[in-house]
């Protein structure tokens, strides 16, 4: 039930900025928001305050290491997965392939995708995975990381994963340069990964992206 309110608002989110009038659609920003009053030259301003992807440190398949700093200045697209998954990692994997080769000759943009099975999914393990998935460079990075520390940050991304059967949504996550979650998409449907592709361009075009 919370799963389908939460998909609600976000289409109602969806819709409400495609059809407010503007020429321009604009992609919504989701999560958390609280209002800030502040003195600003004499008057009292309220600003809002938007819910951001906290710091964080992991390794990714080249033994380097990660940290949300690596993000600053990018977009970025994340999403939860295990190498040993038998169902939906394959098919959300294989539908990012062309988002990586689409964007990967963009310096600004980067693929996390995040491990939920640590203890099997080791660097090497990571590296050959994607070795067999032809990802090289820096584009498309697979992170290790404790238990804890991906499971924490899992919630920030607004998705949830379970360590029994190592379960996990599905969804890939847009961020902007700002750390903040701009749209969800469900990574094994292929139209919803096209349609990100176009939103990750038209947040590109965003004034505060460029």
């Amino acid at each position: 039930m919370k799963r389908l309110f939460f998909l609600l608002v976000i289409a109602a989110a969806f819709v409400a900025c495609k059809f407010n009038g503007n020429s321009t659609r604009t992609l919504p920003i989701l999560g958390n928001r609280e209002p800030v009053t502040k003195n600003v030259n004499g008057k009292q301003v309220t600003d809002t305050v938007y819910q951001t992807i906290p710091a964080f440190k992991f390794v990714n398949q080249y033994g380097d290491t990660i940290t949300n700093k690596s993000l600053d200045g990018k977009i970025y697209v994340a999403d939860f997965f295990f190498t040993s998954c038998p169902d939906i990692c394959p098919v959300m994997h294989r539908n990012m392939l062309p988002v990586y080769n689409e964007f990967r000759s963009n310096p600004d943009f980067r693929i996390l995708s995040h491990s939920i099975d640590p203890k099997y999914d080791t660097v090497p393990v990571l590296k050959r995975y994607a070795d067999k998935m032809g990802v090289t460079g820096n584009t498309w990075w697979f992170l290790h990381g404790s238990k804890d520390e991906v499971y924490s940050i899992a919630k920030n991304y607004l998705v949830s994963v379970q360590e029994t059967r190592h379960v996990h949504d599905g969804y890939f996550i847009l961020v902007d340069k700002q750390k903040r979650v701009r749209g969800m998409y469900l990574g094994t449907d292929e139209q919803k990964v096209k349609e990100m592709m176009d939103d990750i361009k038209l947040l590109m075009e965003e004034p505060d992206q460029k």
